[in-house]
């Protein structure tokens, strides 16, 4: 029985049209194990927009693929040799897709503190023009 079917008063409910637990469970496994292949392939996304330095989109996606993930946690337990390799695999993503947002930030962090340096010098040697 899913969710849905447990909010609805049993009388607006047929019981033949109930689904028995071992095929419902099977079928949210099956869902859930799809949303994780989506969360991998999200995930790929996410580290292809870190590469170009996108920040912003690799946000929005990551917002799906939390949703995603955690929509799956409670059913995918436990966890398949082949899904906790695909939660590896994401895991070690996002690492990636971190390291490279936040190299990023620090390029754009020195680059606006030259800048700031550059515009100190003009002011202090425009004022000394001959």
């Amino acid at each position: 029985m899913n969710r849905r079917e447990a909010e609805l008063p049993e009388a607006r409910v047929p019981h033949a049209l109930v689904p028995q637990a071992p095929v419902s469970q099977a079928m949210e496994r099956r869902a859930a194990a799809a949303a994780l292949e989506r969360a991998l392939l999200l995930s790929h996304e996410i580290a292809a927009l870190a590469e170009r330095g996108d920040a912003v989109k690799a946000a929005s996606l990551d917002v799906e693929r939390r949703a995603l993930l955690v929509s799956s946690r409670p059913v995918l337990w436990p966890l398949a040799p082949h899904e906790a390799a695909m939660l590896r695999q994401i895991a070690e993503l996002n690492d990636r897709s971190i390291g490279r947002l936040e190299h990023c930030l620090r390029a754009t962090c020195r680059d606006l503190d030259m800048l700031s340096v550059g515009r100190r010098a003009l002011r202090a040697y425009g004022a000394h023009r001959p």
